[in-house]
């Protein structure tokens, strides 16, 4: 089946991994989705923190400067591609000096080290998450995992992405398209 640029356009929506996903590293995932085009998708999981790293760990290993009363943002695993690379995904109330991705109205997305220094100082975007790595597929990928029930999509609302409870993002994300958990099943069928 062919899909439309409109069928293929997820840009700014929540990608909610289904109990059958295959892989441990997408396991109740919640995936933020920067860019979606015939070319490929690029997403964030949202959900997922990184283990033993904090915002003041990685200033300190980029040698910047951070003030003793440097504000703290949480650091997720973004996805399995290029995980050294850093990206803050963030409200619309910022905007880099050298470059954001305006994903929509609520969102945007910056990957350069300004936004790092400012948050640390005290200024960036009211709300942000730090994913190191991403998500990724190549043309038509994406649109395959739909199609084989692993993924559902549901509209991103910065109360399910910059939720302060992790845990929490995929049953709410779930809950915003009138799902519970406990009725979905790890096998699926088309009809």
């Amino acid at each position: 089946m062919k899909y439309s640029d409109e069928k293929r356009h997820l840009d700014g929506k929540l990608l909610i991994a289904m109990p059958s996903m295959g892989d441990p590293r997408f396991e109740r995932a919640v995936i933020y989705m920067c860019a979606h085009s015939a070319e490929g998708a690029m997403g964030l999981i949202v959900n997922k923190p990184a283990p033993d790293l904090k915002f003041s760990d990685l200033l300190e290993q980029l040698k910047m400067k951070a003030p003793e009363s440097s504000r703290q943002i949480r650091v997720h695993f973004g996805g399995p591609v290029e995980h050294a690379r850093g990206f803050v995904l963030h409200s619309r109330d910022y905007e880099s000096r050298d470059s954001t991705l305006h994903v929509n109205d609520e969102f945007g997305m910056t990957a350069t080290l300004d936004i790092l220094q400012d948050i640390s100082d005290g200024g960036g975007p009211a709300n942000s998450l730090l994913a190191l790595g991403y998500a990724g597929w190549g043309p038509g990928q994406l649109e395959g995992e739909i199609q084989a029930n692993g993924w559902l999509t549901c509209d991103a609302t910065p109360d399910i992405v910059f939720a302060e409870t992790d845990a929490q993002k995929w049953e709410a994300a779930l809950a915003s398209i009138g799902i519970s958990p406990k009725f979905l099943s790890a096998t699926g069928g088309t009809a």
